[in-house]
C-alpha cells in the first residue's frame, strides 16, 4: 500500500510541505508564484538544510544542547529573516503601488532557477565527495 510521510518540527513545517507537495501534483511549475511564496520556500529550504547538516554530524555531537541550540538559532534566525524581507517587500510593493515588485520579478524568476541549479550542482558534488 502506498504511503506518503512528512517529517517536520512544528506543524507549519509539516502543513507548507504537504502544500509544497499538493502543488507539484498540479504539474504547474511554470506558474508565478508571489514573492512572499518564494521567500517562505527560500525559508524552508534553509531550514532544511540546517536539519540535514545537523542529522549528519556523529550521533554526540547531533544529540548534544549545543548543536541543538546552533540549529534551533538557525531555525529563529531563518523565520526573521522571512519575516523581515516579506514586510519590507510588502512596505515597498505599497508605496509603488507594486511597480517596483513587478519590474524585477521576471529576471527574479530567472535568477533563482540559475542559483538552485548552482547549489544543487555543489551539493550533489559534496555528497558524492568529491
Amino acid at each position: 500500500m502506498p504511503s506518503v510521510t512528512f517529517e517536520g518540527e512544528t506543524h507549519g513545517e509539516i502543513v507548507l510541505k504537504v502544500k509544497r507537495w499538493l502543488a507539484s501534483l498540479e504539474n504547474n511549475e511554470d506558474a508565478a508564484i508571489s514573492y512572499a511564496e518564494a521567500i517562505e520556500q527560500g525559508a524552508g529550504l534553509t531550514k532544511d538544510a540546517l536539519r540535514i547538516i545537523a542529522s549528519s554530524a556523529p550521533s554526540p555531537i547531533q544529540q548534544s544542547d549545543v548543536m541543538k541550540g546552533l540549529t534551533n538559532m538557525g531555525y529563529k534566525a531563518t523565520d526573521a529573516t522571512k519575516t523581515a524581507l516579506v514586510s519590507g517587500l510588502d512596505s515597498l510593493e505599497e508605496a509603488t503601488g507594486g511597480s517596483v515588485v513587478r519590474q524585477v520579478s521576471k529576471a527574479g524568476r530567472s535568477m533563482a532557477y540559475e542559483m538552485n541549479a548552482s547549489i544543487a550542482r555543489q551539493v550533489l558534488k559534496t555528497l558524492r565527495g568529491g
